[in-house]
């Protein structure tokens, strides 16, 4: 047990004493980089744009909204939105004065959507245009909502005959801006996300204004995201994702530029606002990125100004590393979790891995990162004993952050383990605090008593270029307990016959992994189903082929 000394018997330093506010980054923006861009693609279909000290008024504006509606400190602001400059207003409006910003994932099944909405007890929700018919489907049973708010204006209003919807510019028109931030406790809430659990409702996960500060001057730093000034930034990852990994709160912190991508996030309409709007440098899950790599590479298209791009949400295969480094845009890896808000890590090279050669390096950066000041990492065995950070040895990864939850919000239980967060990944850890995750614990592959990694596999395999996606489940079998199955869906425009492509990439594995690996059997389908966060849903795989029989 560490040893505490009270402040009595301390001499205290003689700082000015300042809470950590969300509305302090606005504040900042506003004041120093007020004339900064923030670019929108509105669900009207053209694009917006205004600039920092633009958005800190109509914050404000947000916030005196909430007050003529009589909405208390502390009450729960729900959004169904895309990414743009409104719901950008309503994080800082509604966080900035002491009301809780509740973003919530509209790709979630309708009962999940009821459940989140009334366990959070929501008093406004604000909801773009194209969520409508969602918002019919889900009021009636959702008594706690005072407010249903249209994010649009008067022109664009849509007609319901069962919800009592409210104009957001029309009664933003009604607010005069002149406001003054109000200062509270930095440990109060400041936002709420609720994990998209595959397994029992989804649990929330209650941000402080402290948290989320500090969290935001971590995504900033340069071996993190390195968000700076000099940038011009798409957030792809939603907004309703875990806040969009920080980034809504980091760019405002640097003062760099936003471009919003709104509703449209297929290959064509991202490569068209990056060209459009200069972006350096952008963030957003896997499934997002072989979309846009796959409409470059087929329109020939070269990026004029894209360099970076961060990718995370779940193992990014090497291959997508390979190709969008062709196209010149560097990937960077990172990974964490909604009880991390979120990131826990970022693959950043050191100074002493230049010396090394390019396949080590790319050996580096295809791994989940490091982690930065504030987070700190373990793995451990199945008796919960700590194991050697030697690349070798995996186990279950455990975190502890200023930024990660101890409790889930309304759940008395806390899910730490004398003090650590268990993830539910699986990992190796090398000497350089570099984790390369092998699997969710949940997802691992125990064969004849030896753990396969599912993601090794699928990386393999989404190398090949006749394949546009793979997963590999665990399938229950007589002998082994348990072995691999790849589920395989096919480029568009791929030649070989299933028989020809599944001899092909068993070849390719057996030149990669384990003998012993090695999938018994590879199926082809249309699709592979995805979670409301574009990742692979392997528990509806493993249900989908719940019924499957090894071949004889």
């Amino acid at each position: 047990m560490a040893k505490i000394i009270e402040n009595s018997a301390l001499l205290m330093g003689q700082m000015m004493s300042q809470p950590l506010l969300i509305s302090g980054l606005l504040v900042h923006a506003a004041r120093h980089h007020a004339d900064t861009e923030i670019v929108s693609r509105r669900t009207e279909g053209d694009i917006h744009r205004y600039t920092y000290a633009d958005c800190h008024t109509r914050a404000k504006q947000v916030a005196q909204m909430l007050d003529r509606l009589q909405i208390a400190p502390s009450a729960r602001i729900g959004t169904f939105a895309w990414n743009g400059y409104r719901h950008l207003e309503i994080y800082y409006g509604s966080s900035g004065s002491a009301r809780v910003c509740h973003t919530i994932n509209p790709r979630l099944f309708v009962e999940q959507l009821r459940y989140i909405v009334n366990h959070a007890q929501d008093q406004v929700v604000f909801f773009d245009t194209t969520f409508m018919p969602l918002i019919e489907s889900i009021q009636a049973q959702c008594p706690t909502v005072k407010y249903w708010i249209c994010m649009t204006d008067a022109d664009h209003m849509p007609h319901s005959n069962t919800v009592n919807i409210h104009c957001y510019e029309t009664l933003l028109a009604q607010e005069s801006g002149d406001y003054e931030w109000p200062t509270f406790d930095e440990r109060a809430a400041s936002s709420l996300c609720y994990t998209s659990g595959t397994t029992g409702n989804p649990k929330g996960a209650l941000y402080s204004h402290r948290s989320t500060i500090l969290h935001s001057y971590a995504v900033a730093l340069p071996d993190s995201l390195g968000i700076t000034a000099r940038e011009s930034i798409m957030p792809v990852v939603p907004m309703f994702h875990v806040n969009a990994w920080g980034i809504p709160y980091a760019c405002p912190l640097a003062g760099a530029r936003i471009v919003f991508p709104g509703p449209k996030l297929d290959g064509a309409s991202l490569c068209e606002l990056i060209e459009q709007e200069s972006v350096t440098m952008s963030a957003g899950v896997p499934t997002i990125w072989a979309g846009l790599i796959q409409h470059v590479i087929a329109q020939k298209i070269k990026f004029t100004t894209f360099k970076r791009t961060v990718i995370g949400g779940s193992a990014c295969p090497p291959a997508m590393i390979q190709a969008f480094e062709k196209e010149g845009v560097q990937v960077i890896h990172a990974w964490g979790m909604t009880e991390l808000s979120p990131v826990g890590s970022v693959a950043q090279l050191k100074q002493k891995d230049y010396s090394k050669s390019k396949t080590e390096q790319d050996q580096i950066l295809a791994k989940q990162g490091r982690p930065m000041f504030g987070v700190d990492i373990k793995i451990v065995d199945e008796k919960g004993l700590a194991l050697p950070h030697d690349s070798v040895a995996f186990g279950d990864l455990l975190a502890k952050s200023f930024w990660a939850i101890d409790s889930y919000f309304g759940v008395t239980d806390s899910p730490l383990v004398d003090g650590w967060f268990p993830t539910g990944d699986v990992a190796t850890i090398d000497s350089d605090s570099h984790i390369q995750i092998t699997d969710r614990s949940k997802d691992v592959i125990k064969s004849g008593g030896e753990w396969i990694s599912s993601i090794e596999l699928e990386n393999v395999a989404s190398a090949h270029p006749e394949v546009a996606m793979a997963a590999c489940i665990a399938i229950a079998h007589p002998k082994w307990d348990e072995r691999p199955l790849l589920v395989v869906v096919k480029r568009e425009g791929a030649t070989s016959d299933d028989a020809t492509l599944k001899a092909k990439l068993l070849d390719m594995l057996t030149e990669k992994v384990a003998k012993w690996w090695l999938p018994d059997d590879i199926v082809f389908v249309k699709q592979i189903p995805l979670t409301a966060t574009g990742k692979m849903a392997k528990l509806k795989l493993r249900e989908e082929f719940s019924s499957y029989t090894w071949p004889a």
